[in-house]
């Protein structure tokens, strides 16, 4: 029981974990201070989609549901519902490059209107650009 819950668990953790990866730079937008934390996740999350790279979180999540009993994902709302968001149907490494180049697409975007955003405080500060 308790390793199916930490397998639970552990998709819920992937699942903000990717929703971080791709949209986390509009925390950066807000507080830039995010980036210390963003950068290295979305750099990740590039990487792994760019070269099809396994994260280290579906083994482990797999693990835990073999010794849960478990032979799939069939059951829960978890199960039924979190895990094909995760885990699509039909993923390619093609599609994982594109999913990759969108990733770095939409950050680069973020970046780009935090960096606008801060300079022209600056500017209205006074300070130099």
């Amino acid at each position: 029981m308790i390793e199916r819950l930490a397998a639970d668990a552990l998709v819920l953790v992937h699942l903000a974990f990717i929703a971080f990866v791709v949209a986390g730079g509009a925390l950066v937008v807000r507080d830039p201070r995010w980036s210390l934390a963003h950068l290295p996740a979305a750099a990740w999350g590039a990487y792994a989609e760019l070269t099809a790279t396994l994260c280290p979180l579906t083994p482990l999540e797999n693990a835990l549901r073999r010794r849960a009993g478990q032979a799939g994902y069939d059951g829960g709302f978890v199960e039924h519902y979190l895990i094909p968001l995760v885990y699509p149907p039909g993923l390619t490494p093609a599609h994982q490059a594109w999913l990759g180049v969108l990733v770095v697409a939409i950050n680069a975007a973020f970046y780009g209107w935090a960096w606008r955003r801060a300079r022209r405080r600056r500017v209205g500060r006074g300070e130099s650009a």
